[in-house]
């Protein structure tokens, strides 16, 4: 009979020399001593299920490798080259958090396992923790002085670092473009950092590229609803796009998950207090109370600097009430700051041109109009453009009612009375004694008047005049008058 151990309450397995497990004999109660005879199970159970993982990962099919890769964590737990072939597997799946737990139990187990070192910095190095991922490296370069790998994941680790502090830099500057360029450069070599995405993706915000900020938010939400800062970022985006109830949803719910969410507390009390100074504006202005409606604008404006679109809308609104108040070249002010806001916003470029309209600032008109009809082509567009234009033709020749002191709208009697009025003022029998300059000014002033008074006392040339038409067919010296006497009722004025 060979000599055997008793069973007992010893484990299933008996670990027998250097890493070697034995299975307990068919009769139960005892162990064999010769040991030679004996099947070493689990370890070759487990070597079994590791050399099928490596032929699935061959394969690149990641899914199947990692689960034979459990199974042999499972057959042997103990095994630090089973987590780092799992952590390398979840690595292919961009499942960085989990191969990085793997990673670690790894160097755990067997802390001169540099693959398993290597892997951890990857790991870190993607979630965009650069510093931990420099002490990976460097542990490696400890174990492998000349691990080429090694040396360029550390260079790598040290750019991130370094677009991190510029990025960090240039935030606080408020110069975003540079902040975005860095973190592009940064999730380069940490692809799969939030931290990265959601920095860029505020910065877009605050560069008014909201589709891109939107984007980048959405990709994180949908592999984690939860994260507050993609849900500020959200948020953020409708807040700039005018879309403030929809906004303040966002910023709660990140609350709701984050609740020291800072930048969500601030964002959402702008929003509301935005949302409620602009509607209070709006309804004073309905009021007809202008001064009111143009302190409560300003004190919109003075909210949020940032939010471009929705402070656009103010300067306009601000500007229809400097309308309002008659103060045109203050509501031009307004409008132009809107226009360099949101160079499409149609409302400011036509509260600007008729504001130009009003001061008979034509050309300017023109510009503003042609801007909007090139923009959306409508009828009325057409028109506003044709007038301005129009006036702009008609501002290039004289203006007879300007030379006879009447308003556009002016009678005929008006019209008669102005001009015996500066006729007699302007007359050069009255100037004879004057110096030879001041004689040919008031002969010139005479002339215009008579020019002045022929067409507007005309009702078919003052019709044509009025409508912009040249009027050299008429006469031939654009409705100048034939040099003899212009008589007004029982008065005659010479001409000389």
């Amino acid at each position: 009979m060979p000599t055997a151990f008793p069973f007992g309450t010893l484990s299933k397995f008996i670990l027998i020399g250097q890493n070697e497990f034995v299975t307990k004999t068919r009769s139960p109660g005892c162990y064999p001593t010769n040991f030679n005879c004996l099947v070493f199970f689990p370890l070759r159970e487990a070597e079994g299920f590791k050399d099928q993982g490596n032929a699935f990962y061959v394969k690149k099919d990641y899914s199947e490798a990692f689960n034979y890769y459990t199974k042999a964590i499972d057959a042997c737990p103990k095994n630090a080259s089973y987590y780092g072939n799992r952590a390398a597997t979840l690595m292919m799946l961009c499942r960085f958090r989990e191969a990085l737990v793997d990673s670690q139990r790894a160097v755990r187990l067997d802390d001169c396992f540099m693959k398993g070192h290597l892997r951890e910095g990857k790991c870190h190095l993607s979630l965009g923790n650069a510093m931990a991922a420099s002490r990976c490296f460097q542990k490696v370069l400890e174990l492998e002085p000349s691990n080429s790998q090694a040396q360029q994941e550390h260079k790598n680790a040290t750019a991130v670092l370094e677009y991190e502090r510029m990025a960090e830099l240039d935030f606080e500057k408020r110069d975003f473009r540079k902040v975005v360029y860095s973190m592009d450069k940064a999730l380069g070599l940490a692809s799969t950092c939030h931290r990265f995405k959601i920095l860029k993706a505020e910065c877009l915000a605050l560069l008014g590229r909201y589709l891109e900020a939107q984007s980048v938010a959405s990709d994180i939400l949908r592999m984690d609803s939860t994260n507050g800062d993609a849900l500020y970022v959200r948020g953020l985006c409708l807040y700039y796009e005018d879309c403030i109830d929809k906004a303040v949803q966002f910023f709660v719910q990140a609350l709701r998950m984050a609740p020291d969410h800072e930048k969500s507390r601030l964002a959402c009390r702008n929003a509301k207090a935005l949302k409620a100074k602009k509607e209070e504006g709006n309804k004073v202005f309905k009021d007809s109370n202008f001064e009111a409606a143009y302190r409560l604008y300003s004190e919109a404006l003075a909210i949020d600097p940032n939010n471009i679109k929705t402070n656009a809308k103010l300067y306009c609104n601000r500007g229809t009430v400097g309308a309002k108040l008659n103060k045109p070249d203050q509501a031009i002010e307004d409008c132009t700051s809107a226009i360099k806001l949101d160079d499409t916003y149609i409302k400011a470029y036509l509260r600007r041109a008729q504001c130009y309209m009003d001061i008979e600032q034509y050309e300017e008109a023109v510009r503003d109009y042609e801007k909007v009809y090139q923009t959306e082509k409508t009828k009325e567009h057409k028109h506003l453009l044709k007038t301005a234009q129009l006036e702009l033709k008609k501002s290039k020749r004289k203006d007879y009612y300007k030379v006879l002191g009447v308003g556009k709208n002016a009678t005929e009697d008006e019209i008669k009375k102005a001009y015996r009025k500066r006729a007699l003022m302007h007359h050069p029998d009255r100037h004879s004694a004057a110096t030879p300059e001041v004689q040919k000014e008031e002969e010139k002033k005479f002339k215009e008047m008579g020019e002045a008074f022929t067409v507007l006392s005309d009702p078919k040339k003052k019709t044509r005049y009025d409508c912009g038409h040249d009027l050299e067919d008429d006469s031939n010296n654009m409705g100048g008058h034939d040099g003899g006497f212009v008589p007004i009722g029982n008065v005659v004025v010479s001409d000389v």
